[in-house]
């Protein structure tokens, strides 16, 4: 089972009953202030190579994604 919880106060507030004594692991997302990109060239170099496509894709994008004859 997963639960996303949220931390208030340094306390993790879950959105269910847990049981006193079960066994839990926490895992932090990487969704906090410090985590995010600090602008849009940051974000493009986190994700740069991610994709894989034709040699050509940045000469024929148009042909790719639209289908337009180029």
């Amino acid at each position: 089972m997963s639960i996303t919880a949220i931390v208030e106060n340094g306390t993790i507030k879950l959105p269910v009953h847990v049981p006193d004594g079960t066994r839990v692991e926490v895992t932090l997302l990487e969704e906090d202030a410090a985590s995010k990109p600090q602008n849009a060239l940051d974000w493009m170099k986190k994700y740069a190579g991610a994709i894989e496509g034709p040699e050509d894709f940045a000469a024929e994008h148009d042909h790719y994604i639209h289908g337009t004859e180029g």
